[in-house]
């Protein structure tokens, strides 16, 4: 027993730096934009239920943040600044949880759109994360891979079901407020650089 803690530490000793070293990178990169960077929208109260079908003007209907989600939210937001990460185009799902996040998240106005906005909400239970609704997910690639304008990075804010859809079933299992750091490519399928938690980019802006 021992022998394999020893070995398990040794093995963090070395995950653990090339891991910096990764975000390091992808924060240089990030600085010069051109990247896509898709967020599910943060934490939320789970005593709260959307109401279908939704009224997107009504907060009462809809699931919201709760206060840990708007306070990572505004952490992450708040790292991204200090990383001179230049954010541009902002995009979230109708739901206001979505539209909350992206505020926090860059400090600017919000466009919302149906590309982004829950694919699972003209029922009352969500879609299946195999990637199935290829329409759904159609219109979230075709968003995620249009290029940023120069020098910036765009930012979307959607939800578990868009992610599955757009991605397949590896991508369902996207958490409350994480990103997937995307590289458009005009001539193919967008690259996936990254996954970044909220823990991530705090961590990243703290050095």
């Amino acid at each position: 027993m021992r022998t394999i803690a020893c070995l398990t530490g040794l093995l963090l000793l070395l995950v653990l730096p090339a891991r910096a070293l990764e975000t390091e990178n992808l924060v240089t990169d990030l600085q010069k934009g051109g990247y896509v960077i898709m967020f599910r929208h943060g934490a939320t109260d789970d005593s709260q239920k959307d109401v279908y079908p939704l009224d997107f003007s009504d907060m009462k209907t809809q699931r919201q943040l709760s206060a840990k989600g708007r306070e990572t939210a505004a952490e992450v937001g708040q790292a991204i600044a200090k990383l001179r990460i230049p954010v541009g185009l902002v995009l979230s799902s109708k739901l206001n949880r979505a539209v909350e996040t992206g505020k926090l998240l860059s400090g600017k106005d919000v466009q919302a759109v149906a590309a982004l906005t829950d694919s699972g909400a003209s029922t009352s239970a969500m879609a299946s994360p195999s990637g199935a609704t290829e329409k759904a997910g159609a219109a979230v690639r075709a968003l995620v891979n249009t290029p940023p304008a120069g020098g910036t990075n765009t930012v979307l804010v959607t939800h578990k079901t868009n992610f599955a859809d757009a991605f397949g079933k590896d991508a369902g299992d996207v958490g409350e407020g994480e990103a997937f750091v995307y590289k458009p490519e005009t001539s193919g399928q967008p690259k996936l650089v990254a996954r970044m938690k909220a823990t991530d980019w705090t961590a990243a802006a703290s050095k």
